[in-house]
């Protein structure tokens, strides 16, 4: 192997045509400039200087030598920067996982922070309510008895309370909350696509005040169960979270007695939380969320 720091020397020699001027410039001595040279023709087999009056110059050999060092210390640099670029999390990839009605208010803004302040990162976004996976970072709701897989760092983002979305000429409308009780003779629009965590908040409230929803229409996302309410045929209950913009002619009532609240956590895979860009993301979610005030 030939020694880089004896090629470094050589380009240095070969730039500054004289060992005295080199040996300055490397902070060595001449006698050590001198003993580099010499042991890098010994390693390479090569007569890389020659005699020149009462200094030397390169030979054929030395000169190309020293050109292909050139681009040898390129790619090092290269290495290094990337190393770097590494270490501060600005290259590589980095996976989030997600829940639906936390994409709009919680994920675009932390991809655009990403973006801007890791360019090179590559994003992988998982919508895990539909693509079940092990992402580095998970944004997810927390499901009574079960725990998140893997070696993961979890931490409480949000605790997301329900409300009712009700028509703004509902009697409920002008209330300033409702206990859930007052709702167990109502209509209600499901909005879930699944028995999952957030419609089991639900559920079990309403199993604790004595009484089950009765559901007169099935729809599997939050904007569409609004929209029916909109029609009348009865009221809806979701997380606070999941209302965007309420479309007009309706409102919300906050619920008590008990009040459904969903649990928000994040959980960061052990083997990335030190990643600068990691740590980013779970900075960002936590400034947002207390923004919202959610």
């Amino acid at each position: 192997m030939v020694d880089l720091s004896r090629l470094r020397v050589l380009r240095a020699v070969v730039a500054t045509g004289s060992i005295r001027a080199s040996a300055a410039s490397l902070g060595y001595t001449p006698s050590a400039v001198s003993q580099h040279l010499a042991a890098l023709q010994r390693e390479t087999g090569l007569q890389l200087f020659e005699r020149a009056g009462r200094g030397i110059q390169p030979t054929e050999a030395g000169l190309i030598l020293a050109a292909e060092a050139d681009l040898l210390f390129e790619a090092v640099g290269r290495l290094e920067r990337v190393a770097g670029d590494l270490r501060t999390g600005r290259l590589g990839s980095l996976s989030i996982g997600y829940f639906g009605s936390a994409g709009g208010p919680w994920l675009a803004p932390t991809v655009a922070v990403l973006r801007s302040e890791f360019p090179d990162l590559r994003l992988d976004l998982l919508l895990t309510e539909f693509e079940p996976g092990e992402p580095d970072i998970d944004i997810f709701v927390e499901e009574t008895g079960a725990e998140h897989p893997g070696p993961v760092d979890v931490r409480r983002l949000a605790d997301d309370p329900y409300v009712a979305v009700v028509r703004e000429d509902d009697p409920l409308a002008g209330r300033a909350e409702v206990p859930l009780a007052d709702l167990a003779e109502r209509h209600w629009v499901d909005n879930d696509f699944r028995e999952g965590p957030c419609r089991r908040v639900v559920l079990d409230a309403c199993a604790k005040t004595g009484f089950s929803p009765r559901f007169v229409v099935e729809t599997h996302d939050y904007p569409t169960a609004i929209s029916f309410v909109g029609t009348g045929i009865g009221l809806t209950v979701l997380p606070t979270l999941g209302i965007r913009e309420l479309p007009d002619g309706l409102a919300t009532v906050p619920i008590v007695s008990p009040t459904p609240v969903r649990h928000i956590n994040v959980a960061v895979k052990k083997s990335r939380a030190a990643h600068p860009a990691a740590l980013r993301v779970v900075e960002v979610l936590e400034g947002l969320v207390r923004g919202a005030r959610v």
